[in-house]
Parts: structure tokens; sequence; C-alpha cells
């Protein structure tokens, strides 16, 4: 099986850490797993592969020479995960005897041609243009979560006595592997300007916004931690009573955790997703960044409350852990494989 995908500062890592959680899937199914294309910018997601023990095969832009690849290589079945990689990718790889399985986010990546289409976002629905034997899966069912989120899924159960949580109350800010938008430093500030005592735990993605983050003043009873971007990032917001990030990817995992979590929007791409997990009531909205950067007196008064409220920050988990029941790589697979098996022969 060959997932086609790219980290970098410009793509950011959403692509290739959910291709991760079908290849974390995929092993459990005794298939092997090869990457294709790169990684730049994101040492801990390399160390992350390495872990994994999977090849990665620098990969042609060029549809017909990415599906000779494939060809050379034995594939039988190609994932494709990126907005910029050629929209005739999909069709190649298909013309060449490969089942496709392409991700889509509304608009972006819908032109790929795929045997499978898969929108994993709260609130997608199923493509309405298919041809005979295509296959649409659409919705949270489907998200792909890595082995490192399964296993820090919360119990949210009722507690037998009144919940306490620790003082002061610890947040969890980051933005991806890249953070190509600079946020962390925004953000830091504006959850810092809440003045409540907390312990603020921020990731670095560069040099410069470690600075940046350094530099900020607080009080005494504030607490900043910088941290350079770690694949313990999981564990980190399962220990948080508040997280804080953008609306990509990465909203999933912190739903299926059970973290609650206040978002804001980056790019243009993540619009439609913040307005659906707004709408389902599972995370606190802070708006865009650009927004924030002018005006952000309503966001933190919104941080405020939401720091200041145990039970709302309880409330946000449950609804959102509800949504997310991590079995969504299993069905991904399942439909893949068995596509693939249905694939006439050659």
């Amino acid at each position: 099986m060959g997932l086609r995908c790219d980290a970098s500062p410009a793509t950011g890592v959403g692509h290739l850490a959910r291709c991760l959680a079908l290849a974390d899937e995929l092993g459990t199914r005794a298939v092997t797993v090869t990457l294709l294309g790169r990684i730049d910018g994101a040492p801990w997601l390399v160390r992350a592969v390495a872990d994994r023990g999977l090849d990665v095969v620098p990969a042609p832009d060029d549809p017909v020479e990415l599906a000779s690849l494939c060809a050379d290589l034995g594939l039988d079945g190609l994932v494709l995960d990126g907005y910029t990689l050629d929209p005739g990718s999909g069709r190649a790889a298909r013309d060449a005897g490969l089942t496709v399985l392409a991700l889509r986010d509304g608009p972006f990546g819908a032109a790929q041609s795929a045997d499978i289409h898969l929108e994993q976002n709260l609130g997608a629905t199923p493509v309405e243009t298919l041809t005979t034997g295509e296959l649409s899966l659409a919705g949270v069912e489907f998200a792909l979560l890595r082995d490192d989120v399964l296993r820090h899924r919360r119990d949210l159960a009722a507690p037998s006595e009144p919940y306490s949580p620790p003082s002061p109350p610890k947040v969890l800010a980051f933005f991806g592997g890249t953070d190509a938008a600079g946020a962390a430093p925004t953000v830091a500030s504006l959850v810092l300007a809440t003045a409540l005592p907390l312990e603020l735990t921020v990731v670095a993605a560069t040099p410069e916004i470690a600075d940046e983050l350094t530099a900020l003043e607080l009080p005494a009873h504030q607490r900043l931690v910088v941290i350079a971007p770690t694949p313990e990032i999981a564990a980190l917001a399962a220990g948080a009573d508040l997280v804080v990030t953008a609306s990509g990817s990465s909203v999933g995992e912190l739903l299926a955790i059970g973290s609650p979590t206040a978002v804001l929007t980056v790019a243009d791409n993540q619009l439609v997703g913040y307005t659906t997990l707004v709408e389902h009531g599972v995370v606190a909205p802070l708006g865009s960044l650009d927004a924030l950067r002018h005006d952000a007196d309503a966001a933190t008064t919104q941080l405020r409350e939401l720091l200041s409220s145990p039970e709302a920050r309880l409330g946000l988990a449950r609804r959102g852990r509800a949504l997310v029941d991590g079995r969504g790589r299993e069905r991904v697979a399942d439909a893949l494989l068995a596509a693939i098996e249905a694939r006439p022969a050659p």
C-alpha cells in the first residue's frame, strides 16, 4: 500500500499525521505500507515514521511517473492526501490498475479521481457525483486516529464526587508541526491576558517563534513553558484542562481524547470545519487568527469564563468524545482492502 503525502512548513503536517493513522491500522492487518513523499521541517514526524519502520520513497509530481513508481514498487493501492497534488494523480493510478483512496476537505482535494473518496470532517456529506463502483466515506465516524491518540482517550464518566480540577489549570496551545501562520505568540498572549493563575505550555514550531514566546512578560501567578514539536502531543493534551489549537485535523484527535478545546482558524480551508464544530457545540470558538490580532477582547473573555468553569470544560469534553468513537480508521481500512480485493485482475 502506498501513502502519497507530504509534510512541510508550506503544506503543514496534518496530511502525514492522518496517513500515519491509516498506516497504524494497516499494520495490524499485516499490510506493507510505503510512504511516498517528502518530510521537511518536522523532525518529530521523521522519528514517528522511523519508529513505525515505514519506508519513505521520494515521489514525482507528474501523475504518470507516480503511477509508474507505484507499479515498480508492486503496490496494489494508493492513498492520496494533499491539496497541492496534481488532480490527475488518481486517474493515472487507477488507469495503471491501482485502487485509489483520496482524502478531501470540502472543495479542497475534490478534483481527484478515486475509487474511494474520504472526508472525515464532522458534518461532511457523501459525494453526490460518483461513477459506478466508486464509494464515498463521509463524516467523523471515519476519522483517522493514530495509536498514540487512541491510547490516551480519557474516562469522562460522571465522578462519584464533585470534580476538583488542579489549581492552577493547565493549558496547552499548539498549531501543527510547522505553525506556518505564526499563531503561537498571538494565542499565548491571549491566554495570558485572562490574568488568571494558570500554567500554559506552548509548542513553538520554530526557533523564531520560541524567541517570541520567551520574550513575553507574565506575572508571578502565571507560568509559561515553551517546548519544541513533539510526538507526545496526545499525552500532553490528555493531561491539560484546556487545549487551544487551529481548526485542522488535530481537532478530531482532541475530541477523541476528550480534551476540552478552544479553536481558531488560521487558513481559509479550515472555515467549513470550524463552523460545523461550533454548530455542534463541541469546541469553544475564538474566531480567526487575523481577527484576534486586531481585537481579542471577546476571545479573552470567553477563555477567562471557560478556565473559571470546570463544568463548562467537562461538558465540551463529553460532547466531543461522544462524537468520535476511535474506530474510524478500521472502517476506512475495511473499505479500502475490500475495494482492492474486488478489483478485477489485469
